[in-house]
């Protein structure tokens, strides 16, 4: 199967999975309708549930415990940080559309790093979703899933954008994604060849909560009232543009340049960057690689790391000791 998450409507396996993303560049802009381009990563959520016959969603996690709540309209949220939140968002994003159904008893588990910028509270969001929806026997297409998830998301209180759901839902091994919207649209760009794109743990989390969670919200609320919020969007958007044409052109070295470019104004006219994410972009480079930046929201998590096939070792070793996450391409 060359796609990265099968949805098939009216099939009720056991298991459903949400793979991880990574963007490649277009930050902070997809909730200003923009097109961006991420890659799915081979990490992921995996939800192993069985159909309960009441209405309640009993969810046990190694790493964060168990949640256990009955599937009601109206839901609202729990303690601001209970990871409960993530659940109680996708059974409210199905009600939303098609009313509370059976519950289920499901086991999550994941080799995707929480709170790295690799969209892992948007991957188990999509993942529970699938779950609930398999469970009770509703087909919905992805212009259906992209009609309730993101706003579904907002459930715990960061006012994100539209990329993440679709990238998940809809990218193929191998290409990018560009994705535009109103309405949703995936092109899949192949990617060169010759190109890995590795992804590096800074080793601090990026977690949206408090502090970090309002001034993720006041960047996109920004736009019109902060000239450089705004200039970062304007200049963005158009790296996204230039990069498809790199990688059409497969011309790595002017998509390094991008990156750079990129990681600068994230770093320098929005503030999201940090110390240990600019260290890994600073090392990459002196190792070898062509490019790198900061991927998602910022403040922390991981960077990504453009390299050539035969420098990959050399790339690999300067970055030591950041753990490399995944490394995908063609």
């Amino acid at each position: 199967m060359d796609k990265v998450n099968q949805y098939s409507p009216g099939k009720i396996p056991d298991m459903v999975k949400a793979s991880g993303r990574a963007n490649l560049i277009g930050e902070h802009i997809d909730y200003h309708g923009l097109p961006v381009l991420p890659i799915a990563l081979h990490r992921a959520i995996w939800v192993r549930f069985a159909v309960r016959d009441d209405r309640r969603i009993v969810a046990d996690s190694p790493q964060f415990g168990e949640r256990s709540f009955l599937w009601t309209p109206g839901l609202t949220p729990v303690a601001q940080g209970d990871w409960e939140n993530y659940l109680r968002a996708a059974a409210q994003a199905v009600a939303g559309k098609w009313g509370p159904g059976q519950g289920i008893d499901a086991v999550i588990e994941s080799d995707l790093p929480p709170a790295a910028g690799l969209s892992s509270s948007s991957a188990l969001i999509i993942a529970i979703t699938l779950a609930l929806l398999r469970a009770n026997r509703i087909e919905a297409n992805f212009e259906e899933l992209m009609e309730i998830l993101p706003e579904g998301e907002q459930f715990v209180g960061t006012r994100g954008g539209a990329m993440d759901h679709a990238a998940i839902l809809g990218s193929h091994d191998g290409c990018a994604s560009l994705i535009s919207f109103d309405p949703v649209r995936i092109r899949h760009i192949p990617i060169p060849p010759e190109w890995i794109f590795l992804v590096a743990d800074s080793g601090q989390r990026a977690e949206k909560s408090g502090a970090v969670r309002e001034r993720y919200n006041a960047i996109r609320a920004g736009f019109h009232v902060n000239h450089e919020i705004s200039q970062h969007v304007v200049s963005e958007a158009l790296r996204v543009q230039h990069a498809v044409e790199a990688l059409q052109q497969n011309d790595p070295h002017r998509f390094g340049r991008l990156l750079l470019e990129g990681h600068a104004s994230l770093r320098d006219r929005l503030h999201v960057s940090t110390p240990a994410l600019d260290r890994i972009v600073d090392t990459a480079m002196a190792s070898g690689a062509l490019g790198a930046r900061l991927t998602g929201a910022g403040f922390g998590g991981c960077a990504i790391v453009l390299c050539l096939r035969g420098d990959l070792e050399k790339v690999q070793a300067g970055l030591h000791p950041a753990p490399i996450i995944d490394a995908v391409h063609s």
